[in-house]
């Protein structure tokens, strides 16, 4: 049976203060399963990664147990939130010293509610990719190299982020809160005892969880936190597939108005030049008034575009989102933006804070990319393996061979890191990736 999760006009008020006046008036309905319902209607209240709902689900990977699970996180300023997901485990006993955790966080699914991987009927599988030809379903799913690693005795737990089935504003592309649900699921499977899971992890993460992944390795204060459902995890290594990160691609962030207007500018020839990437654009805008309280939907918008794009984003899935922003508007989705925006600089400063810190990983990173990539562009993970390279961090760049798009990479490099994975929880050390070409 299907629940019902509502928006509400009082909800959309207190928790989306941004959108426009009109937007705040309506009623969006967003259907989730039960599990999601009732979870939506909890208190943020407990230790990070305290599991406070879990259900046991079907699994078609052999040797394997599942489940659903919601869990305590925060947000990138601090705030209690509450963050659903999986956790796929071996069956039968766990050794003495626990289980070591592989950690995936997903790439775009979108900004509603039902947006959450674990959502789906059969969400402990492979990783199942929308646009490839095997996709069976309207968003991406699963679990990368997820058998693989069940057979090497590891638990491998999936966050759906926040905003993404336990109720909230999701806070796309704000890597802070991203990484912070990453870390706490890691804590979250380490607090189900029937897992036994251990404290040495690995965490991967794909284009927008590429970015959460860089930015977890970064938080060292996060990490080493005390007090917490599960304290004392280690992460050991990282791997990055395509990766975001928009603040390595500004080696001058913007000091005055005018050259933020500039940055703002840019990004939107950037993302504006097909309905999918201003898509992607959107929702990185929407978001970000619900973290930064001095931002306006109306300062990027026109006041049709926020009411238009807060209805949407609160409403649909990615897919969903770019399809109906073609039928509706077209080849002049750009309308829907202002000519030039206003507040520039609080925006970009919002964009880079949002973005992956300039603060040196506290364990290797591994990132995989295509030639072919248009989605997130390659030179994003070129620049952060040169900055974190020049602070003395261990960086890997693999280039995949063949022309492999944004969309191939996950499989394509799979054979490739899980040796890379299994080394690096066997203690041996990583090759300097800084010292490659």
């Amino acid at each position: 049976m299907i629940g019902r999760f509502v928006l509400a006009a009082a909800f959309v008020a207190a928790t989306f203060s941004s959108a426009p006046p009109a937007a705040a008036a309506d009623t969006t309905t967003v259907y989730v399963p039960p599990f999601y319902e009732s979870v939506a209607a909890m208190a943020p209240v407990g230790k990070l990664g305290s599991v406070i709902k879990e259900e046991s689900i079907s699994t078609t990977i052999p040797g394997a147990r599942a489940w659903r699970i919601a869990y305590i996180s925060s947000d990138q300023m601090g705030k209690k939130t509450i963050a659903t997901g999986i956790v796929v485990a071996p069956a039968g006993a766990a050794p003495k010293d626990g289980r070591p955790v592989v950690a995936w966080a997903h790439g775009t699914t979108g900004t509603a509610q039902n947006c959450g991987p674990s959502q789906e009927v059969n969400p402990a599988q492979p990783l199942n990719e929308y646009f490839l030809i095997g996709g069976n379903s309207t968003t991406d799913y699963g679990l990368p190299a997820v058998q693989r690693f069940i057979n090497d005795g590891y638990v491998v737990v999936g966050t759906d982020y926040q905003g993404q089935g336990g109720g909230g504003n999701h806070q796309y592309m704000v890597t802070g809160t991203q990484a912070h649900d990453l870390i706490d699921s890691i804590r979250a499977a380490g607090d189900m005892k029937e897992v036994g899971a251990g404290k040495k992890a690995v965490i991967y993460g794909w284009s927008q969880g590429g970015g959460a992944v860089l930015t977890a390795l970064s938080l060292p204060e996060y990490i080493a936190q005390t007090g917490t459902a599960f304290d004392g995890i280690e992460l050991v290594g990282a791997v990055g597939l395509a990766p975001a990160d928009v603040a390595a691609t500004v080696p001058s962030p913007p000091t005055d108005e005018a050259s933020a207007e500039k940055m703002l500018a840019q990004q939107n020839a950037t993302f504006g030049d097909n309905v999918f990437q201003f898509a992607h654009l959107a929702m990185t805008l929407w978001a970000l008034p619900g973290v930064y309280r001095d931002l306006h939907l109306t300062d990027v918008f026109t006041p049709e575009g926020a009411q238009a794009i807060d209805r949407i984003m609160t409403g649909k899935c990615v897919h969903s989102a770019a399809d109906t922003i073609n039928y509706v508007y077209g080849a002049s989705f750009m309308s829907l933006m202002n000519p030039q925006a206003t507040n520039a600089l609080a925006w970009s400063k919002a964009i880079i804070a949002s973005s992956v810190p300039n603060v040196k990983p506290v364990a290797p990173i591994i990132i995989y990319w295509g030639t072919a990539d248009v989605t997130v562009p390659p030179v994003m993970g070129e620049l952060y393996r040169k900055q974190m390279c020049a602070m003395g961090a261990n960086v890997a760049r693999v280039q995949l061979p063949g022309s492999q798009t944004h969309y191939t990479t996950p499989p394509v490099a799979e054979p490739l890191y899980v040796p890379w994975v299994e080394d690096r929880f066997a203690g041996k050390p990583a090759q300097d990736g800084c010292a490659a070409p």
